[in-house]
């Protein structure tokens, strides 16, 4: 690809928003990160990246953490900053790549070849895909849904200036439950194809 493509996406958890950022990263042939992001950094640096993991898109915790001369003992600072600086990097060596989630929409921002999305879904909707993929009763999965989303909107809000799910902050907002997942990835990858003179 000539043009270089950052395809950003967040999501609501339940929405299909991984799978979409799969199907994406496959029709334009680019790299796709998201939890694999860690192993990339760990192999990097020399360090194991099941202890990255552990404070992977968490926010920090201000009562066991201090900053002092421009330095932090918060791991779940540590983590996160290695994770943008590492896309930032490869940005810059003109990678493209679709990322899910760490902030990447406002990492990522000033980009020319960056798109920001958004994906969400009705809530029965989300909680009928979760009771399948975990083999979870739909009390349980409606817990698991508010668990995750609510420590995705803290760990964006934290460390990014619009809000996590705030239109203004995307390009796009899309609702799968409206399409299916398939053809909303069929209108995004279309989006992207004529924003970006890809036909």
């Amino acid at each position: 690809m000539d043009k270089q493509l950052l395809i950003s996406i967040s999501r609501e958890f339940g929405s299909g928003g991984r799978e979409i950022a799969h199907m994406l990263a496959k029709r334009f042939a680019i790299n796709y990160y998201d939890r694999n992001l860690l192993d990339e950094i760990a192999n990097e640096k020399s360090f194991d990246a099941e202890k990255l993991r552990k404070f992977d898109e968490k926010p920090r915790l201000f009562l066991f953490s201090r900053t002092a001369r421009g330095q932090t003992n918060s791991p779940e600072l540590i983590v996160a900053n290695y994770q943008f600086d590492y896309l930032v990097k490869k940005a810059n060596e003109g990678e493209s790549f679709v990322i899910v989630g760490r902030c990447a929409d406002e990492i990522l921002a000033n980009y020319e070849g960056t798109v920001k999305l958004f994906i969400l879904a009705d809530e029965d909707c989300k909680i009928k895909r979760i009771c399948e993929s975990r083999n979870v009763n739909q009390d349980e999965a409606r817990g698991i849904m508010n668990r995750h989303d609510r420590k995705r909107k803290k760990y964006h809000n934290y460390y990014c200036n619009i809000k996590w799910g705030d239109s203004r902050g995307y390009d796009l907002t899309i609702n799968t439950s409206r399409l299916g997942i398939e053809k909303t990835a069929d209108f995004l990858e279309q989006y992207i194809r004529e924003r970006f003179d890809l036909n």
